[in-house]
């Protein structure tokens, strides 16, 4: 058990880029034009379903949530490798990096729940488009949001006190820049194995849950899609799926790898741990709002016509 004199002292060093890169741009330009890339898009996204009235629907009201989801992550991860290749600031302190943990995981564990509720919504509106405004209504889809962020919260408050149990005993240097609990409690001197399961439990129960339901939820699309008479009244429906099958693509296939690399990638390289995690977390923030503006032509004109304005 970790001593108080040792939670208030100790620190960890941020990891993932080599000493000498740090005083190079080419790591820090593209990685803080990304992070305003992703605040641009994602505020725009927010901006324009709030003042659209006719996107106060429940397909845009998830949307909007992904977008939330999407700003607290970056948010979240980018300030403190910003921080370490403009600043050299690689040494951070205990309290700050459980902080950090508990939202990047706060926010992804959200990401994964609303890209869940909004595969339930292509669900219903494909599987069953005369039931959808009755059993889709705003006021459904604010307490399917409201249910996420206490799921989220309640199962994520053991990390935190989980980790103030265990010792560390001196500075060590985590795998990136920014902390992630299976990260940390590789660094631990003491046992770790309740610690282990947990997260385990943690990422079988929700983000494991959750990637099979929305793969369940395909196929069972897929099914009534087949079911349709003409190809090309299969493409069109299924074209309705488009951008969230890039959103799931963008937000899952990366967290596999980073978790995959977690458990068996002991030999591995930092720089693919690195490339895993930071694609991970900038991917989803940075494409989610182009995938979405591209594909609905509301949100796409509402941004032409703000140009359009400017000009």
């Amino acid at each position: 058990k970790a001593n108080s004199s040792q939670t208030k002292t100790l620190s960890f060093l941020l990891g993932g880029f080599p000493a000498r890169e740090t005083t190079q741009l080419w790591g820090a330009v593209p990685l803080s034009s990304a992070y305003l890339l992703a605040l641009l898009g994602n505020c725009t996204i927010l901006s324009i379903i709030k003042v659209e009235q006719s996107l106060h629907a429940p397909m845009y009201l998830l949307l909007a949530m992904l977008a939330v989801a999407d700003l607290g992550l970056c948010t979240s991860t980018f300030p403190s490798i910003l921080m370490m290749l403009w600043l050299k600031a690689r040494e951070i302190g205990f309290g700050i990096c459980l902080a950090q943990m508990f939202f990047i995981h706060t926010f992804t564990e959200i990401e994964s729940a609303v890209i869940l509720a909004m595969a339930f919504d292509r669900y219903v509106a494909i599987c069953h488009p005369l039931r959808y405004s009755s059993i889709l209504t705003n006021s459904v889809t604010m307490k399917i949001c409201a249910a996420i962020i206490t799921r989220t919260i309640l199962i994520l408050i053991p990390l935190p006190v989980l980790l103030t149990q265990l010792c560390f005993t001196r500075a060590s240097k985590l795998s990136h820049p920014y902390c992630l609990h299976p990260d940390i409690i590789k660094h631990s001197g003491s046992d770790t194995r309740i610690n282990s399961a947990y997260g385990l439990f943690l990422l079988i129960s929700t983000l494991g849950l959750d990637l099979l339901f929305v793969l369940l939820s395909y196929v069972l699309i897929l099914k009534t899609i087949l079911n349709i008479a003409t190809w090309r009244e299969r493409l069109k429906t299924l074209n309705t799926c488009i951008s969230h099958i890039c959103a799931v693509l963008l937000f899952f296939t990366p967290m596999i790898c980073l978790s995959i690399l977690h458990r068996f990638g002991k030999h591995v390289s930092p720089q693919v741990y690195t490339s895993v995690a930071n694609l991970h977390f900038l991917a989803p923030p940075l494409l989610n709002p182009i995938v979405y503006s591209v594909k609905n032509k509301v949100i796409w004109r509402r941004i032409l016509g703000m140009f359009y304005q400017r000009g």
